[in-house]
């Protein structure tokens, strides 16, 4: 979710990010303006409506979401709406069935239709000489018109069942009760494709640039949740015994700095279990150790350690762990232990570099038994 995408804050420790994606939407918003002899600021202003829209959107969502006990770990914005990254998989699960399912599907469309009634109600009431009806619906030379239709538009668009817009949620949903998560989930995206590749060729022959627009963005949108699921599919399949480093240093509390340093000279790890006996004490990264040494001179490792960490078994499910890695406390390390003694870590670092070599060591170990 974090390629191409710009953080905008937490917002009820919920990570947003816009993609990249709503710069090219601002270009092509400029350039509908300059086509219709507007200036910079108005196909400006009718980018920012169309932020605006999907901001209603995903706020409605965000509330439902927090009203039905859901964990949020971050959202990517993107021109569509937003695309959600769960903070554990009973989250994750209730939100693709049943009621819950349903709320979030609804909460969208539902939001921009109150709030595009709620500003033309506005619209009117101010002055009846703004006409809502004619076209361009959506234009930089109408913008009072444009905020009313993005709305409406937005919200009818999430009722195609082209997945990942909501209707296409729900039919995914329906999918799974039959095929399983991964079958259903493929089954829909490849339905969302065909109909954003139908909106894309039927924009081009119309002429209509915004339904190339949507189709172009649910494209995207399929091949990002698509991807995501594959991959947490893969993760879950792969436990930590699998893909930890057995082969690493350690520290003692009572190490100094200095010597501390020279020992992570000679290994391939940023982060260090600091462990008295058997027993796990704490983390410490290279990085803290030579800033606490420039900061304060030498002294005790002790003294610098965090105890804010995360520990797993061997048994224990990469995706889990990586879900629990992603929450934003402690480093970005986790000690694999059986009972007080440590057997393993697993970094962000090196996950990467494990996950290749175990792949590779699975496909030979299937050539070999064919």
């Amino acid at each position: 979710m974090r390629g191409w995408s710009f953080p905008l804050g937490r917002w009820g420790g919920v990570e947003i990010r816009i993609h990249s994606f709503f710069v090219m939407l601002l270009g092509f918003c400029i350039l509908f303006s300059s086509a219709d002899k507007m200036n910079f600021g108005s196909g400006s202003s009718l980018w920012l409506l169309l932020v605006l829209a999907v901001g209603v959107r995903e706020v409605v969502r965000l509330i439902v979401a927090a009203w039905l006990g859901l964990g949020l770990r971050n959202i990517l914005l993107l021109p569509i709406g937003g695309l959600y990254a769960y903070s554990n998989p009973d989250s994750q699960e209730r939100a693709a069935r049943g009621s819950a399912m349903w709320a979030l599907a609804l909460a969208g469309p539902i939001g921009n239709f109150v709030f595009a009634g709620i500003v033309a109600s506005l619209i009117l009431g101010a002055s009846g000489q703004v006409d809502l009806v004619s076209q361009p619906w959506i234009g930089p030379a109408h913008l009072l018109r444009s905020v009313v239709w993005i709305n409406l538009l937005l919200g009818a668009l999430h009722l195609v069942p082209a997945y990942p817009l909501d209707a296409g949620r729900l039919l995914r949903g329906h999918f799974a009760a039959k095929k399983g998560a991964i079958a259903a989930t493929r089954s829909a995206a490849g339905l969302g494709q065909l109909l954003a590749f139908s909106a894309l060729i039927g924009g081009v022959l119309i002429q209509n640039p915004w339904l190339v627009m949507a189709g172009f963005f649910i494209l995207i949108g399929a091949q990002l949740e698509d991807q995501g699921l594959l991959f947490q599919s893969v993760v879950d399949t792969v436990k930590m015994k699998d893909v930890m480093l057995t082969s690493f240093s350690t520290l003692s509390p009572s190490d100094t700095l200095i010597d501390a340093l020279e020992r992570s000279i000679h290994a391939l790890q940023e982060d260090f279990p600091v462990v008295r006996g058997q027993s796990l004490i704490g983390i410490v990264s290279r990085q803290r150790i030579m800033d606490a040494l420039r900061t304060d001179g030498n002294g005790y490792i002790q003294s610098i350690i965090s105890r804010a960490f995360q520990v797993a078994t061997p048994e224990d499910s990469l995706g889990a762990t990586i879900r629990r890695m992603q929450t934003g406390q402690g480093l970005g390390v986790v000690a694999v232990a059986e009972g007080e003694r440590i057997v393993g870590i697993v970094s962000l670092q090196n996950l990467m570099q494990s996950m290749g070599v175990l792949s590779e060591h699975r496909r030979q170990v299937r050539q070999e038994k064919e």
